[in-house]
């Protein structure tokens, strides 16, 4: 052998040396530390991936699954594990998961796992932490309430769920989910930029999209051609994209666009933010409008088709509104505000779907509740359908989903989601129009599943028949 073949062996050994090194060290340096004694019971599983594997398998979404029914059996509600190359505790405990959400920044704070912001971008508003978090939380409650005002607002969303429901004519069968996620997107992509369905930057912003949102849930390696490094090169695209409009939008302030009140048009005007928040606050909004939105229209789409008592007791609702307007009027704020029984399935579907699982957090201090956890421990996880009695709280029927530390769908404290309202309309709305328009089946066996995310098998195949109920419009 050679002097260069002699040191490329070297050098592989001492690669191997120090991975070896550093998989020994993540995995049981946290034994040593000393907080190790404080920890809760459980087990940090394997090497590096700890038991990662075992936490994101598949489980119907209205159950808690495997991992947690058996870590808690055996080591209580709150207990110790090794996920997303972290050690980590998991709390399944309601008292203690809402006594986190209500100390953020105080004794917890927002923390997860680097690949995540590899992601999103460290400004992203579901990341960022302190001063920053709190003036881009400010920015989409004030955008949340100037745009929920707005007639544009309703009538766009109301327009394009009637052009969804419309495409179904003479067909007998649809893909739910994807017809769900086509209207998400249209009605998000829309208030926030802007574009209708038929331009060509809307198409070219949803394949890159689509390939952001299948990265953001897998597993992070950034080696080329994997779905992490394509949703990492999927969102510099996006942002050069957007970053496009918005010069676009600055050289024409007096043209076309200056009548448009859509989100970006309202976010040019905002001086606290930099462009780079501006751009990141973009990608949240589609972020937030689009996913959990659709999977949230596809479980209420699901149980309403298990339940017909239900289901007939919601068309009486829409369409005593329905009766009360005019032959092709559109719906309004004071209509969405009498769907009484329409808030009372959505929120059901939020109890039982389990749509948003969990949340990260870390430790700014040491904190004794219940269970000590001190200073150093770097992630906090916090299942949000928390255990209790067996059940997941959003599946626990004892469960109410007024009481606030119960039932927690869409966050808490300061990091509740500022468009929980927006996508409640956007699917009372496209209730109001499939219940005047189509009867609907379900196959057998496409259920709901836990990915971590909720998604159907199949896609929500239903039975589609036209019904002459109400007006067609």
């Amino acid at each position: 052998m050679g002097v260069g073949g002699f040191w490329f062996v070297m050098s592989l050994g001492l690669v191997g040396l120090v991975l070896g090194l550093g998989l020994v060290l993540n995995h049981f340096l946290p034994l040593f530390l000393n907080f190790g004694s404080h920890l809760p019971r459980g087990s940090f599983g394997w090497p590096l991936l700890g038991e990662t594997l075992a936490f994101l398998k598949p489980h119907p979404s209205n159950s808690i699954g495997a991992f947690l029914q058996d870590h808690c059996s055996r080591n209580g509600k709150v207990f110790k594990s090794h996920l997303f190359f972290s050690p980590t505790v998991v709390s399944c405990d309601q008292e203690l998961n809402y006594f986190i959400l209500q100390n953020k920044d105080k004794l917890f704070q927002c923390s997860y796992p680097k690949p995540i912001h590899g992601i999103l971008g460290d400004i992203s508003m579901l990341v960022a932490v302190g001063d920053i978090h709190k003036r881009l939380r400010n920015v989409a409650v004030s955008l949340v309430t100037t745009i929920k005002s707005k007639p544009e607002f309703l009538s766009d969303m109301e327009k394009i769920a009637i052009h969804i429901l419309e495409s179904w004519r003479g067909r007998n069968q649809v893909l739910f989910c994807e017809e769900a996620r086509k209207f998400t997107f249209n009605v998000i992509v829309k208030q926030v930029l802007g574009l209708t369905p038929d331009e060509p930057q809307t198409a070219e912003i949803l394949q890159d999209f689509l390939t952001f949102m299948k990265g953001l849930i897998s597993l992070p390696l950034y080696i080329p051609g994997t779905p992490y490094a394509r949703a990492v090169q999927a969102r510099r695209r996006l942002c050069c994209t957007v970053k496009a409009i918005i010069e676009e939008r600055r050289r024409d302030a007096s043209g076309k666009y200056s009548e448009r009140n859509d989100f970006l048009e309202i976010l040019l005007r905002v001086d606290s933010l930099s462009q780079d928040e501006k751009v990141s606050f973009v990608l949240d909004s589609l972020l937030g409008g689009y996913e959990t939105t659709s999977v949230l229209m596809a479980m209420v789409v699901h149980f309403l088709a298990q339940s017909p008592t239900a289901l007939a007791q919601l068309k009486l609702e829409h369409q005593t509104i329905r009766e009360m307007k005019k032959e092709g009027e559109l719906l309004n704020w004071e209509d969405y505000k009498k769907m009484d029984f329409t808030q009372n399935v959505i929120t059901e579907a939020l109890r039982y779907g389990n749509v948003v699982k969990f949340v990260h957090r870390k430790t700014l201090k040491d904190v004794k509740f219940r269970v000590i956890l001190a200073l150093g421990l770097k992630l906090v996880f916090m299942w949000t359908p928390q255990f209790c009695q067996g059940h997941g709280i959003h599946v626990d029927h004892e469960s109410q989903g007024q009481t606030c530390k119960n039932f927690i769908p869409f966050g808490g404290g300061t990091r509740c989601c500022p468009g929980s309202e927006l996508a409640k309309v956007e699917v009372a709305f496209f209730l109001h129009h499939l219940l005047q328009k189509f009867r609907w089946r379900t196959e057998d066996g496409d259920q709901p599943l836990a990915y971590p995310y909720v998604e159907f098998q199949k896609g929500l195949v239903l039975q589609v028949e036209p019904c002459t109920l109400g007006s067609s419009h």
